[in-house]
């Protein structure tokens, strides 16, 4: 993947041995797949008539019973790639196969029974990785797993010492943070700051914020390690005389599978903690901005959906949003699930978090602004798997090519809530097809500009993945620093509604 902006968007591959492309995810699934065969091997007719179909049939099991998971709890915009199926059908199979292979077996036999399981575990691994992209080299894969440090990173405690140093600063620094929660009294885990050169200048300026939310499963440094925003942050205060957004990483979930949507409800207090108790604090401890105009909110997948909520239902905070692949609104199903297992029951807590029925009966907003990212495998214009061929669609370049489309905002009644396959609060059936987020992006954007919200619409070539999520940020940066009121470098794309910016492909694809 190349470079796919002046911001970032960098070379994932560049970094260590690719777990995404490259030798070693085919070698580890051929090497799997002969050890399986070996562990097979031959066997009386009777072995083969009988516990061959068993084997299969425990496969096939296992396949429909993932793809029902996946399908009835809406954990994944893109369908999942037929190799990730295909080796958890094996995965089951090799571990039927220790039972059923053991009786008579040779010992070697029996060991190489038992070593096609971790190895076929390690496939599904390999394939899952491959469609999310959390871990794009063994290098990074290895840093997170060993939580090693990240980039930028210096203790809270070093920042006096680099006071009035700015200006001789090549990259910005990042802290660690314990934010209390003494509004929201949310439990949340470690969270950080990224401070940009300028933050250190001798006579610091009030530099305005960005807020970044991860997907559904996260912790709060993926944007870091994943998503490469200190990097994407980095490249643009060098092109600016050091001067760059402060950005809070934050926590939304408390825990990796605590899905929230950002809302107040049994799960927590979130909405109230990112809009009282991380202003707060940022204002006091790091002098930032404090007005609406110079907050933004940056969220990707989930966090998407996050992030245009936030915008929608306090203005007071932030006057400019980034939704990267988001939903419709926040959901952990169909409407009537999402009430009851993420507001407990209360359907007016639902209304008040609803982003088409808060726009609905709210007042005209006032500088409030939206750019709405898609991949193009889910995006505006039918590239993708559902909406048809690359052969054309209005999303993109001529047949698809590899530019970001933006566009006004599209047709449709923001009254009509079902919207095709997008209904109340996402998914009317629990699911989340291709497509689904494309068109709750254009579904909103109708329904903000019709309240004073400016809103553009835009793809990049690329499926659901963090990759995506990546290049989408670097995507919006220009427009994103400029909106916050920050000079913007000359020939900086600041991407007015109507114009496209070009950026390069991107693969794999996440679940949010």
């Amino acid at each position: 993947m190349g470079q796919l902006s002046q911001y970032g968007g960098p070379d994932f591959s560049s970094h260590g041995i690719s777990l995404l492309t490259g030798w070693l995810p085919l070698a580890a699934q051929i090497v799997a797949v002969l050890v399986l065969l070996a562990a097979i091997g031959r066997r009386d007719r009777r072995w083969f008539v009988w516990c061959l179909p068993v084997l299969a049939l425990c496969a096939g099991l296992a396949v429909l019973l993932f793809q029902r998971y996946l399908s009835g709890h809406g954990l994944a915009s893109d369908p999942a790639p037929a190799a990730l199926s295909i080796w958890i059908g094996v995965t089951s199979s090799a571990i039927l196969l220790v039972a059923l292979g053991w009786r008579g077996s040779r010992w070697s036999r029996r060991g190489l029974s038992v070593l096609a399981v971790p190895l076929s575990l390690l496939c599904v691994g390999v394939s899952l990785n491959d469609w999310v992209g959390y871990f794009p080299t063994v290098t990074e894969a290895w840093s997170q797993l060993t939580a090693g440090p990240l980039p930028d990173e210096v203790d809270t405690a070093a920042l006096a010492g680099l006071a009035g140093t700015g200006a001789s600063m090549t990259t910005g620094r990042l802290v660690g943070v314990t934010i209390p929660a003494t509004t929201s009294h949310f439990t949340h885990r470690a969270e950080y700051v990224y401070l940009p050169p300028a933050w250190f200048a001798p006579s610091r300026p009030q530099l305005p914020v960005l807020m970044m939310i991860s997907g559904e499963f996260n912790t709060p440094a993926d944007w870091i390690r994943v998503g490469n925003a200190v990097k994407i942050e980095d490249d643009f205060a060098a092109q600016h005389q050091g001067v760059a957004p402060v950005v809070v990483f934050v926590d939304s979930g408390g825990s990796f599978n605590n899905d929230t949507e950002c809302v107040n409800g049994p799960r927590g207090n979130v909405a109230d903690y990112l809009t009282k108790d991380v202003p707060s604090y940022l204002e006091s401890q790091f002098h930032v901005a404090t007005d609406a105009a110079h907050w933004g909110i940056v969220g990707w997948s989930a966090g998407g959906t996050c992030a245009l909520d936030l915008a929608v239902t306090h203005p007071e905070l932030s006057g400019t949003f980034e939704d990267i692949a988001g939903d419709l609104g926040p959901n952990v199903g169909d409407k009537a699930t999402t009430i009851a297992n993420l507001y407990g029951g209360d359907a007016r807590a639902w209304a008040s978090f609803d982003p088409l029925t808060v726009l609905a009966t709210h007042a005209p907003y006032v500088n409030t602004a939206g750019w709405f990212e898609n991949s193009s495998a889910t995006g505006f214009g039918g590239h993708g798997w559902r909406g048809g061929g690359p052969g054309g669609g209005s999303g993109g370049g001529p047949g698809g090519g590899p530019h970001a489309g933006a566009h006004p905002g599209g047709p449709g009644d923001p009254g009509d809530r079902q919207g095709g396959t997008v209904g109340y609060g996402g998914r009317p059936d629990g699911r989340d097809a291709p497509g689904a987020e494309a068109a709750a992006a254009t579904q909103l954007c109708t329904a903000a500009r019709a309240k004073g919200i400016e809103c553009t619409l835009h793809t990049l070539d690329g499926r659901h993945s963090w990759q995506f999520a990546s290049a989408a940020f670097s995507d919006a940066l220009p427009w994103l620093a400029s909106r916050l009121g920050l000079p913007v470098a000359s020939g900086s794309a600041t991407q007015q509604p109507g114009q496209g910016v070009a950026s390069g492909a991107v693969t794999s694809g996440q679940p949010h």
